[in-house]
C-alpha cells in the first residue's frame, strides 16, 4: 500500500483502517466498534474495548516466547552504569510494584504522580501502574517545588513514586526536598511516597508516609494485568510552558495502543527486536510515547540514557550509544544536533565508531532547521527525517512515511500528514488558503486514536483551547502551509509570527536563512514591540567554536542575508552574538519569553527552564543595544 493509498483508507473510511490497526492488539474484550461520536466533539476511540497497557507492552511478549530479548537498556554516562533489563524480568519487576501499590491501596482510576530521573525504574513505575490500571502523571525529576505541587492539587494523586536524586553534569540534584517542600505547598496531601534510593544520594524518609521502593515489595502478592475500558485514561501529562492552572492533557487507553504499535513500524520502519533510541526524557510525551510505551508494545528494545549529547564525556556519547547497543533509528531534537555540531562541526568523533547498524535518524520537538539537517546527512549517511507533533496527539501529525513509502525529503518540511490527520492551512476567517500560502495549521476533528479526548477535569478549557477558533477543527497552534505537491511547512507558533508595518513574517524563515550561515550553530529570531511599525525582528545567533570571523562582521553578513534571502520587507537589522540561548529541558527555545524581556515585560520564570542564568544573560545582551524601548 502506498503512502497515498494509506492516507485516503483512514480518510474515506476511518473505520475500516483503524479497526485493521487494533487487530495487532491484545485486547480482554474487543471494541464493537472504532469511532464513537456521540459525545462530539469529544470524540473517543475503542471505547468499549477491555484492554491493559502493561499487558501489551510486557506479558504478551513473554508469553509469546520473547521473554529472553532485552526490553530496556541502560546507559548512564553521567554515573558510568549500564545495565539490560529483559521482557521476563520486566515483567517480575512490573508485577511486584504493581503488587506494592496495591498493598498501599491503590486501585484501578487512582492517580499517582511519578518524579524520577532518567533511570529503568521510571519506565517500571509507569508500566505498574498501567498494569493495576492507575493513571500516572510523570513530572520531570528536579522540577520546582511549586511547579509540582500546582500538579499535585490538579491530578490529586493517592501516591508519588520518587527517586531520591537526579543527576546531572553539574552534579547530584537531590529530589526528596523538593518533593517534601511541594506536598507542604500543596493543598492535596498524597496518602504514600514511594521512594526508590540512588547510590549517590539517600534520602530521609518520613515515618507513615513514605515507603522504601525495594522494602514495600517484600512479601506482597504480584499483580496481574487489571483490565480497563478503552475510553479509561493511562495517563495525565502537563503540557510544559503554561501559565496558571496547568494543563493537564489526557491519553486514553485503546487508542493509545494502537496508535502507538502501527506507528512504530508504519513512521519509523522498526520490526519487533530491533533496538530504538529515543534520546529524550520521560518527562516528555516523547519519552511517554517512545522510550516507554510505543517500542514495548511492538516489542522492540528500547533505550533509556541518562546524559547529555555533547559533555557527557564529549560530543562522541551518541555514536557510541548506537554503535555499543546496534541501534537501528535514532529519534532527538534538532538542538542535539546544533550542540554536536557546534562542538565538532568537522563530525570527527563520528568517524570513531562503526554506525552502519544505524538506518535513520528522525528529528522533532521544534523546527530542523535545513543547514542541521544537510550536516547530519553529510556526517552519518543515512536519510533524516523531521516529523512533527505535539504532546496533544501523542505521535506524529506529520512526518516521511518511512515504513509505508519512503517518500522525497525536502528540507525544512516534515514531509506529509499521517493517516488520521485531515489537516488544512485555515486563514483568520476559517477558509482555506492557497498553496504556498501561511495560515493557522488546523486538523479537521474528530483526530485520530490515541490522540487527547480532552483535558484531565476541563472539558470548558479543552473546546476554548483548540476547538472554539476554527468550529470543526483542532487549531494546532501553529502556523505554516503546505505546497503544491502536499508537503507541510511548519513555520512559527502562532503567536511567533511577526508583524512588522502589517507584513505577517515566519520568525522560523528567518532562523532558517540565519542558520545557513557558516559560522552560526543555532539562532532564535523574536519580533520586540515597534512603536512605529507595531514589532521589529532580532535575531539571536550563537556561533561555531572555532569561528575566526568578529563578531560585527557574523552580524552584518546575516543582516546582509536576510536582505537578500526574504528582503527589506523584514527590516531585519538588528542581531546579538550570545552564548546560549534560552532553552526548556527538551531543547526549545523560549522565544516568548525573550519577547517579554525585549518588551520590558513581567515574565514568569518557565517551569520547564534549562538554566535560568541564561536569561540575565539574554537582558543583558538586549540592555546593551537599548532594548526595552517601551
Amino acid at each position: 500500500m502506498s503512502y497515498k493509498e494509506a492516507f485516503e483508507s483512514a480518510k474515506s473510511d476511518p473505520e475500516k483502517f483503524w479497526m485493521e490497526a487494533a487487530s495487532h492488539v491484545d485486547w480482554v474484550k474487543e471494541p464493537s466498534k472504532a469511532l464513537f461520536s456521540e459525545n462530539a466533539p469529544f470524540y473517543e476511540w475503542f471505547k468499549d474495548a477491555q484492554v491493559n497497557t502493561c499487558y501489551n507492552a510486557v506479558d504478551r511478549h513473554v508469553e509469546n516466547g520473547k521473554g529472553d530479548q532485552t526490553a530496556i537498556i541502560y546507559d548512564s554516562p553521567i554515573t558510568g552504569s549500564k545495565g539490560k533489563v529483559s521482557y521476563a524480568e520486566l515483567q517480575e519487576q512490573t508485577a511486584a510494584l504493581g503488587g506494592a501499590l496495591q498493598a498501599q491501596g491503590i486501585e484501578k482510576g487512582d492517580r499517582v504522580i511519578i518524579y524520577m530521573p532518567m533511570i529503568p525504574q521510571a519506565l517500571v513505575a509507569m508500566l505498574a501502574c498501567s498494569r493495576i490500571g492507575a493513571v500516572h502523571s510523570v513530572v520531570f525529576g528536579g522540577f520546582a517545588a511549586n511547579e509540582l505541587a500546582t500538579r499535585i492539587d490538579d491530578c490529586t494523586p493517592k501516591a508519588i513514586i520518587a527517586a531520591s536524586c537526579g543527576i546531572e553534569p553539574s552534579g547530584v540534584i537531590a529530589y526528596k526536598p523538593l518533593l517534601d517542600a511541594a506536598i507542604e505547598l500543596a493543598e492535596h496531601k498524597p496518602e504514600t511516597c514511594v521512594v526508590f534510593q540512588r547510590e549517590q544520594l539517600t534520602a530521609d524518609m518520613i515515618d507513615g508516609r513514605d515507603v522504601d521502593w525495594n522494602a514495600s515489595q517484600v512479601g506482597v502478592t504480584p499483580a496481574e494485568c487489571v483490565a480497563v475500558s478503552g475510553d479509561h485514561p493511562v495517563y495525565i501529562l502537563y503540557t510544559s510552558g503554561t501559565t496558571g492552572a496547568p494543563k493537564g492533557v489526557l491519553r486514553p487507553t485503546a487508542g493509545h495502543i494502537v496508535a502507538l504499535n502501527w506507528t512504530m513500524k508504519n513512521v519509523y520502519d522498526m520490526d519487533p527486536g530491533d533496538v530504538f533510541w529515543a534520546a529524550s526524557d520521560v518527562g516528555w510525551v516523547v519519552g511517554h510515547s517512545y522510550i516507554c510505551y510505543g517500542p514495548l508494545i511492538h516489542g522492540n528494545t528500547t533505550l533509556v540514557f541518562e546524559g547529555k549529547p555533547v559533555g557527557t564525556p564529549d560530543a562522541g556519547t551518541f555514536w557510541r550509544v548506537i554503535s555499543e547497543y546496534n541501534v537501528k533509528a535514532l529519534f532527538t531534537a534538532p538542538t542535539a544536533f546544533r550542540a554536536i555540531k557546534r562542538v565538532d562541526p568537522k563530525g570527527e568523533f563520528i568517524k570513531k565508531y562503526d554506525l552502519s547498524c544505524l538506518k535513520t535518524l528522525f528529528l522533532a520537538g521544534e523546527r530542523a532547521d535545513p543547514d542541521t539537517i544537510v550536516w547530519a546527512q553529510d556526517h552519518l549517511g543515512v536519510p533524516v527525517i523531521d516529523h512533527w507533533w505535539q504532546t496533544e496527539t501523542g505521535f506524529a501529525i506529520a512526518s516521511n512515511p518511512w515504513g509505508i513509502e519512503k517518500l522525497p525529503v525536502k528540507l525544512g518540511s516534515p514531509t506529509v500528514p499521517m493517516p488520521g490527520y485531515d489537516v488544512q492551512i485555515l486563514d483568520e476567517a476559517g477558509k482555506e488558503v492557497a498553496d504556498g500560502e501561511m495560515g493557522a495549521i488546523t486538523i479537521k476533528l474528530p483526530l485520530p486514536p490515541g490522540t487527547l479526548p480532552t483535558l484531565w477535569n476541563a472539558d470548558a478549557r479543552f473546546k476554548s483551547s483548540y476547538l472554539d477558533a476554527f468550529p470543526g477543527y483542532y487549531e494546532t497552534g501553529d502556523a505554516g502551509y503546505k505546497d503544491e505537491d502536499g508537503y507541510l511547512y511548519i513555520m512559527a507558533r502562532t503567536d511567533d509570527v511577526i508583524n512588522v508595518a502589517g507584513h505577517r513574517l515566519s520568525s522560523g524563515q528567518m532562523e532558517e536563512v540565519l542558520s545557513g550561515h557558516p559560522d552560526v550553530a543555532e539562532c532564535a529570531v523574536i519580533g520586540a514591540a515597534d512603536a512605529l511599525k507595531g514589532q521589529t525582528p532580532i535575531g539571536f545567533v550563537c556561533l561555531n567554536s572555532g569561528t575566526e570571523k568578529s563578531n560585527e562582521d557574523v552580524i552584518k553578513e546575516c543582516v546582509g542575508l536576510i536582505r537578500s534571502k526574504i528582503g527589506p520587507v523584514a527590516a531585519f537589522k538588528t542581531a546579538l552574538v550570545v552564548d546560549r540561548l534560552p532553552k526548556t529541558r527538551s531543547g526549545k527555545i523560549l522565544r516568548g519569553t525573550i519577547v517579554k524581556i525585549a518588551d520590558g515585560q513581567d515574565y514568569k520564570m518557565p517551569a520547564t527552564i534549562d538554566d535560568p542564568v541564561i536569561l540575565d544573560e539574554i537582558t543583558a545582551a538586549l540592555k546593551a543595544i537599548g532594548y526595552p524601548k517601551v
